[in-house]
């Protein structure tokens, strides 16, 4: 799984990732953010942290500037990503909702 390298006082030592590893870690992303999962989540189950993963996915993709790439390195289906989003999107309107009421419930106690 993993290699240590000696590290410097009381930081924590470097971890070196096999390929197969790595390519493990992001096929069990993109199982888990078809099933709505995160990569927050892959990550503490791994105990790598997501932006390593999102390292990972833009070295497979081979160019860190294409999002439109992203999709297909995570393993996400046009259909996939469009039900993703269409969940992202529900829940902010539901946030955006709620945060008009605060608002409006707040101004009514100013007066």
């Amino acid at each position: 799984m993993t290699k240590r390298k000696a590290g410097r006082g009381g930081r924590r030592e470097r971890r070196v990732f096999s390929a197969e590893f790595k390519a493990e870690a992001l096929r069990l992303v993109a199982e888990r953010r078809a099933l709505g999962g995160s990569i927050a989540q892959v990550g503490r189950e791994l105990d790598v942290r997501p932006n390593q993963l999102w390292a990972w996915a833009n070295e497979a993709r081979g160019d860190a500037g294409d999002p439109a790439g992203e999709a297909a390195v995570l393993g996400e289906t046009l259909e996939q990503e469009v039900r993703r989003l269409r969940r992202e999107v529900a829940v902010l309107r539901q946030e955006q909702a709620f945060a008009k009421k605060v608002a409006v419930y707040f101004a009514k106690e100013s007066r």
